[in-house]
């Protein structure tokens, strides 16, 4: 699959499509939309350690840090916590392949639960404080309204793993809750509110990234109305249905470039946005309301796509006529693509 790369020479980012194998990471460059023949690198696993969740980039959240045995560090980014977690699983299984035992320890770790002796609430909380090696407070919108210095509850099961007060999220998920009911922490808006409610105390904090969260004694007037929120702003704040790496052809240039495609519904906008940038501002988006989408034959390149591209194409008809060729890794990919849009449409 797709995932952005930290180059070793020059430290920006590049998309490239990834081939985990039993020994290797192999990833190759896309040109015009198609996967060149060759590996542009590859990563041996041997003796690879990996660090997942890797906090070590303020603006990217989702990375996994392999770190080979001659010590070259690679840093690889994913667009979702899920996908973050299941690559990181699979390239830990990878390395770990020929070490049955280490395997089994690591399913006993992931699955078993046992919080640290004498674990202090209080250290946590200053540790969360702390300026530079703390949970990152960060602006964040639900259901239209917009809520300061906030963290959601994925980013803090991330932060208790990363500073090992959790082995497993499943740990950590029970620590936040020990915080939140001693009134450390507090749920804003719907998500973390409702869940509150909960008769099953496993559910009370929710390890998601649209779930917000805030400490206790920050100002509560921190929020503005939904009547003043900008609509670019608003559209933003819809529920994230579905997320993923596809490649898409441009409008003006007719070459083919990979984007992270977030698609949000309530209300339902597509938007998408530039891996390799730090900002994580869309760079084009629109309205599904009135649209039309299909997939297109790959038997031959279909009029208004340039360039030799890969296949698994699909078309996006926009209410005012604007069509957006898109290509998913798969023809699966595309179907759950093509199905997840057209309710919203």
């Amino acid at each position: 699959g797709f995932l952005p790369l930290q180059g070793h020479v020059v430290r920006n980012w590049k998309v490239r499509w990834f081939v985990l194998l039993q020994d290797k990471l192999l990833y190759y460059k896309i040109e015009g939309g198609k996967k060149e023949p060759s590996p542009k690198g590859r990563i041996l696993l041997d003796g690879c350690t990996i660090t997942c969740p890797c906090l070590e980039y303020e603006n990217r959240p989702l990375l996994i840090k392999l770190k080979t045995k001659t010590n070259t560090d690679y840093f690889l980014e994913c667009c979702s916590r899920e996908e973050r977690d299941s690559w990181a699983l699979d390239i830990t299984g990878a390395i770990h392949a020929g070490h049955p035992v280490q395997v089994q320890e690591l399913h006993r770790m992931k699955n078993s639960f046992k919080l640290l002796e004498n674990i202090s609430l209080h250290n946590i909380v200053e540790r969360m404080y702390d300026s530079s090696t703390g949970i990152k407070l960060t602006r964040n919108l639900d259901q239209g309204n917009r809520y300061k210095e906030t963290f959601t509850g994925s980013a803090l099961v991330d932060w208790l793993i990363s500073n090992s007060f959790a082995v497993s999220r499943f740990e950590a998920v029970t620590l936040a809750s020990m915080l939140m009911d001693e009134n450390f922490i507090r749920p804003v808006g719907v998500r973390s509110t409702e869940a509150t409610r909960s008769s099953d105390p496993s559910e009370k904090f929710l390890d998601d990234s649209t779930a917000l969260y805030m400490f206790a004694e920050s100002s509560k007037k921190n929020t503005s109305s939904k009547e003043e929120v900008h609509f670019n702003i608003s559209e933003l704040s819809g529920t994230i249905v579905k997320q993923g790496f596809l490649v898409k052809q441009g409008h003006k240039r007719k070459n083919w470039k990979v984007r992270k495609f977030v698609l949000r519904a309530d209300p339902a906008f597509l938007h998408y946005y530039d891996p390799t940038k730090e900002d994580n501002k869309p760079v084009g988006g629109f309205s599904l309301r009135g649209c039309l989408v299909s997939a297109l034959e790959d038997n031959g390149v279909p009029a208004g796509v340039k360039g030799n591209v890969q296949g698994n194409l699909f078309k996006i008809i926009t209410k005012n006529d604007i069509d957006y060729y898109i290509q998913a890794s798969s023809k699966a990919e595309r179907v759950q693509w093509i199905e997840a849009i057209k309710p919203l449409t």
